[in-house]
């Protein structure tokens, strides 16, 4: 188990800066590398400590490294008109992909009141409220979604056929930060799961299911599972219909259809990353929506409205014992305020991980971290 003597703290910038050094020695691009480094330290800013440093040598290092990801994206424009286009990434940097995406669709939407992006054969593309709040900083609404490899079993299945298909919407308030629903479909997802693992707790019940349809609680014995197709995650609501897991599957559904059918993408299985044995390009879907709130109202309206909307709803009664009512985007300004001056939390796995990207990448005379 990690305990809080294992944490080291990194300011931002240097974490973002190393980052991006180990993307370009990786061959991406100096101006792709900043980019995609931003997404992840934005993570970490929000306290969303599963997608941000802690998946960069799995998710994106190895991945480069064993050619299953390019690190010079091409950004292919396949279809396009006045409010829409079609996007095609080659299997290149997810998080540049869905930047350029949405700054698409941002523009469109100046124009016309609306724009809206798919995108097929992309990659993981980090925390998708990354791209909701592009919009809202451009006086929108953001809504983006994206498949993944499967992990979710259908409402009654055992077998993982959706990703955790995350649907996301920011919206402008008066407030010191915006609203922000960035969450899975499912009750939980493989990011949460690894960092439990890493603290070698146990899950809580009903997040994983295996193939008699039986809850377990092992974090790590899950994420193995999960790959050899022995356990799924639980769709929002839990098992079966009792607490309307239907709902959490039919939304990993919309999500599903949206991110692969608009681009003639691939979708469920074919998503595994997997073909006879061997590590293959996930050829990932995503879609973004800008909406021009001035198209409808004045902006300053607008943020009041939905302002008053939240206060009154943190404003209301708690149950007994509970301290406050939250607001989505509360926590992760909250976790903003707490870590603006310490930076990362790196725990002992972590660690290990920064070290083995920088000695690999000859990096260590620029980054002597206080660990090793």
């Amino acid at each position: 188990m990690t305990s809080q003597d294992e944490i080291v703290w990194v300011p931002f910038d240097t974490m973002e800066r190393f980052m991006k050094d180990v993307f370009v020695a990786l061959g991406v691009p100096e101006a792709d590398a900043a980019a995609c480094a931003e997404v992840l330290i934005t993570a970490d800013k929000r306290g969303i400590d599963s997608h941000g440093v802690a998946r960069m040598k799995s998710f994106y290092f190895d991945r480069i490294k064993n050619g299953i990801q390019r690190p010079v994206t091409e950004f292919e424009i396949v279809r396009e008109g006045p409010t829409t286009t079609v996007i095609d990434g080659h299997d290149g940097m997810g998080h540049l992909i869905a930047c350029r995406a949405m700054d698409m669709c941002i523009e469109k939407a100046k124009k016309y009141g609306m724009g809206m992006a798919a995108v097929r054969n992309s990659t993981h593309y980090g925390i998708a409220g990354y791209y909701a709040l592009m919009a809202v900083e451009a006086g929108m609404i953001g809504i983006t979604g994206t498949n993944a490899r499967p992990s979710v079993a259908p409402t009654f299945g055992i077998e993982n056929m959706m990703g955790t298909n995350p649907l996301t919407f920011g919206l402008p308030t008066d407030e010191e930060f915006p609203f922000v629903l960035d969450c899975a479909t499912s009750i939980s997802q493989r990011g949460k799961i690894e960092v439990y693992a890493r603290m070698g707790k146990a899950m809580p019940e009903g997040w994983v299911i295996d193939r008699t349809g039986r809850t377990c609680t092992d974090a790590t014995q899950a994420l193995v599972d999960l790959v050899e197709k022995k356990a799924a995650l639980v769709p929002l609501g839990g098992i079966g219909e009792d607490g309307a897991g239907y709902k959490g599957y039919g939304y990993c559904a919309v999500v599903e259809i949206l991110s692969a059918a608009l681009a003639g993408g691939s979708f469920l299985r074919a998503l595994s990353g997997l073909s006879e044995g061997r590590k293959t390009p996930s050829h990932l879907g995503h879609f973004f929506i800008a909406v021009d709130i001035s198209a409808f109202c004045p902006l300053k309206e607008f943020k009041k409205t939905a302002g008053d909307i939240l206060r009154e709803l943190r404003g209301s009664k708690r149950m007994p014992g509970a301290e406050r009512i939250y607001t989505a985007g509360e926590k992760e300004h909250l976790a903003w305020l707490e870590r603006k001056d310490k930076g990362v939390p790196l725990n002992r796995e972590n660690q290990k991980d920064v070290l083995a990207m920088r000695d690999e990448m000859k990096l260590a005379k620029k980054y002597p971290f206080p660990f090793q």
